[in-house]
């Protein structure tokens, strides 16, 4: 995390003669992963660029040839979105460092570029979504990125800043939010309620609003492309989707991103999906994290929010079952073909929406080369919802019982441990 106003870290790339370019530095000859299938040309695949950064790789494979290896392996194989944050320390100024050294192979017309401003460091004070900071941000990700133009910005983690508006039961523990889109008296309880559309309940809402409107004043002055949020309570992106649609000059936010709620543990982001596009009017949702920012890992990190018995469920009676461990690629792998499978064939409003892009943490070649293997198996396998892929052939015929069978088994273990589906709280 580095403040908006403090010296800024400079990024070396290593010497070109220092980093190899071999036979695993090639993409395996495959379905391309920036098929156009999506809207606004969205691979199906997103870099989350997290990864370059100290909050998930080491130091010292940072100041390596890795990353560069990394990113441009990713190129090659069609993953050309990037997401990235000024909260996630230097991982603007490693990205666009790497990108510029690799302009000759890809030039800045052949990738996208997603940031966010508004969140720069840990503690609630840290965040600051005055009109004036989001533009200075916004200035210092271009100069950071080496760019003149950003593909998309959101406000990040908007559950932070906004005004609260949640049940009571919300600061107690972990919830259902599908709820909110079922029961009356809960969506008015997150401000979802019939008249609600355009209320601004507080200060923290009119923050929210002027931020945005920040960011549209940015986008008619053609530094950025599309405007949207981030955060993690589905209720209330919701809710501030529906109020920007609802507030002058009454256009729709062009970007939602979603994250861990679209994988093994939570899949609440599937019903959400059809309220952000026909009560938001929102072009294009994405889903960040299937593996829930590490949570659905062998070793998730220590500052992990889920609560602790959710995290000792999952290393417990999940990692250690035979049926996860002998899996090839374990949890890991069984994680990213749910969340991959789940998003290649879902529907909203009766049209299809082919993939939904999702966000993947990368920080070598080796994950590169796993995830698209893994993203070419479910997209091949493609599910329809109903048992058979787009072919019309039965999973047996595609030989994927074992994953199967191990998908719903990890399913039923947060099932019985009353965890399925459960969201924990977040912007208190």
């Amino acid at each position: 995390m580095i403040p908006l106003d403090s010296p800024q870290p400079t990024y070396t790339v290593p010497p070109a003669h220092t980093i190899p370019d071999t036979e695993e530095d090639q993409p395996a000859e495959g379905k391309a992963v920036n098929s156009p299938t999506v809207i606004n040309d969205l691979p199906a695949l997103v870099f989350g660029a997290a990864a370059l950064s100290t909050i998930y790789t080491q130091q010292e494979t940072l100041e390596s040839p890795v990353p560069l290896r990394t990113v441009r392996l990713a190129l090659r194989y069609g993953i050309n979105a990037f997401d990235t944050s000024p909260w996630y320390g230097a991982s603007e100024i490693i990205l666009g460092s790497i990108l510029k050294a690799l302009e000759r192979e890809f030039p800045r017309s052949s990738y996208q570029l997603m940031t966010k401003c508004g969140r720069y460091g840990p503690n609630r004070e840290d965040w600051d979504y005055a009109p004036s900071t989001v533009r200075r941000s916004i200035q210092r990700s271009l100069k950071r990125l080496n760019t003149d133009y950003l593909d998309t910005v959101y406000m990040h983690d908007v559950e932070f800043v906004g005004t609260p508006v949640y049940p009571s039961s919300w600061d107690k523990g972990a919830g259902n939010v599908t709820l909110a889109l079922t029961d009356p008296t809960v969506a008015r309880q997150w401000g979802l309620g019939e008249g609600d559309e355009a209320k601004v309940w507080g200060d923290g809402d009119q923050a929210v609003l002027d931020a945005i409107a920040e960011l549209r004043k940015l986008k008619n002055e053609g530094v950025i492309k599309r405007i949207g949020i981030s955060g993690y309570p589905l209720p209330q992106l919701l809710r501030y989707a529906i109020l920007v649609l609802h507030t002058p000059p009454y256009e729709p936010l062009d970007a939602v991103l979603s994250y861990s709620h679209f994988n093994l543990q939570n899949t609440a982001f599937l019903p959400y999906l059809q309220h952000f596009k026909t009560r938001g009017k929102v072009a294009q949702v994405l889903t960040a994290s299937p593996f829930s920012m590490g949570l659905l890992t062998p070793t998730p990190p220590s500052w992990h929010p889920a609560p602790k018995e959710l995290i000792t469920l999952i290393q417990e009676n999940i990692i250690s079952s035979p049926i996860v461990s002998d899996w090839d690629g374990g949890v890991i792998d069984l994680a990213l073909g749910y969340a991959f499978r789940r998003a290649v064939d879902v529907h909203s409003d009766g049209k299809e929406w082919r993939e939904v892009p999702s966000v993947v943490g990368l920080s070598s070649p080796k994950e590169v080369h796993e995830c698209v293997r893994v993203w070419r198996q479910v997209a091949d396998d493609g599910d329809n919802g109903e048992g058979q892929n787009e072919r019309g052939q039965n999973d047996e015929t595609q030989g994927n019982l074992k994953r199967r069978a191990a998908e719903r088994y990890i399913r039923q273990v947060f099932v019985d441990g009353g965890w399925a589906d459960q969201s924990w709280p977040s912007g208190l």
